[in-house]
């Protein structure tokens, strides 16, 4: 753990201020419940925190409730990937039924 200012900056990125509270480390994503933000993250934004996520749990150096905290939030990425990805598929599924709905037919002009 090192020390930036006043903060204290803890293996895994996290900051602790004078207080005691910990906050997360830089880029990481609000707090459940925030809602602000998280809903509008793309797939790849989503997988690209999870891999972190995984990486600095797989490291073993988390305390435990820094380390059910991230469980929870990759739970919530998770989640959320899975939905976009059902979202897309339905998506596709509709596309691909307006397009069997399109018929082709010869051009009339088009005698060879």
């Amino acid at each position: 753990m090192s020390q930036e200012g006043d903060q204290k900056v803890t293996d895994d990125g996290a900051t602790e201020n004078p207080a005691g509270g910990a906050e997360a480390p830089p880029g990481a994503d609000p707090p459940a419940g925030d809602g602000d933000g998280e809903s509008e993250m793309t797939l790849e934004t989503r997988l690209g925190r999870l891999d972190e996520i995984v990486s600095t749990l797989e490291g073993g150096e988390v305390e435990l409730e820094r380390g059910l905290a991230l469980f929870e939030e990759g739970v919530r990425h998770i989640r959320e990937a899975e939905a976009l990805l059902a979202r897309a598929e339905l998506r596709v599924e509709e596309l691909v039924g307006e397009a069997d709905a399109l018929r082709t037919r010869d051009f009339e002009g088009d005698e060879e």
